[in-house]
């Protein structure tokens, strides 16, 4: 009976840790990485994007959905840790937050969880009805981008990561500027005249919408910039996307569709 034991506890061994190499091990080690948070900071800002499809796993490699993932970020003592994969394809495994580990790393942790959860549950629903005119006094409603692609980035003057990323969005319109069907519009928290005078040192190739203040904080529920959001021909949120990097993919996806 005990020799029989014995060959069951090896047999589940080897068991799990064929399918931990099935699925890949840690790109990084889960107790080093929460040593320090600039070194979590780091890794975090590069490897864990939350608003790209991937496979989700809990802390003991069992798949679960996307959203039950992000709940247990948002409220558990979880670490977001991605699985060695092909370059394309994302898979995150939670691991547990040692009783040690800095405190800000996991406060901010449970924020980027909420930041994704809220995110991912906008997906699918309609984006609000909107009448806006540009700086260039263009008109642009629901009814007028209807059957359009529509790519927003929600920004203001002094947000830092906002404007970084001015180069980058750039070259998107530039990239798709024979594509008729796909619009880029951005929503600013700024006056005309705020935004004028500093749209004149950095250009923005987005149509901009001004004073969208009261707009993106009571009909977006916005806490983070930038974000952005691709809506489809149907005038439905497809993405929700914290940072250019995501919107590349995901833009890339919608546009073939």
């Amino acid at each position: 009976m005990k020799k029989s034991f014995t060959i069951i506890i090896i047999f589940l061994f080897f068991t799990s840790s064929f399918s931990q190499n099935k699925l890949g091990n840690p790109e990084v080690d889960p107790i080093q990485i929460q040593k320090t948070f600039s070194d979590w900071s780091v890794y975090q800002s590069k490897k864990i994007m939350l608003s790209r499809d991937f496979t989700a796993l809990d802390f003991s490699s069992k798949e679960i959905s996307k959203e039950t993932f992000l709940d247990q970020l948002a409220n558990g003592n979880f670490i977001p840790i991605r699985l060695k994969s092909e370059a394309n394809e994302y898979v995150y495994k939670l691991f547990k937050i040692l009783p040690k580990t800095d405190t800000s790393i996991k406060a901010t942790i449970n924020q980027i969880g909420f930041d994704a959860y809220k995110n991912f549950k906008m997906e699918g629903t309609a984006f609000p009805k909107f009448s806006f005119k540009d700086l260039n006094g263009n008109l642009v409603t629901n009814e007028s981008m209807k059957g359009k692609i529509i790519v927003i980035k929600c920004w203001y003057i002094h947000c830092t990561p906002c404007i970084r990323e001015f180069p980058q969005v750039n070259k998107l319109v530039e990239d798709y500027k024979d594509r008729k069907d796909i619009v880029f519009i951005s929503l600013a928290e700024d006056s005309p005249e705020q935004l004028k005078t500093f749209l004149a040192r950095k250009p923005l190739s987005y149509s901009v919408i001004p004073d969208m203040k009261e707009y993106m904080n009571e009909a977006l529920h916005l806490n983070s910039f930038p974000t952005h959001f691709i809506i489809n021909e149907e005038g439905m949120i497809s993405k929700v996307l914290p940072n250019f990097e995501s919107l590349e993919v995901a833009l890339a996806k919608e546009s073939k569709l």
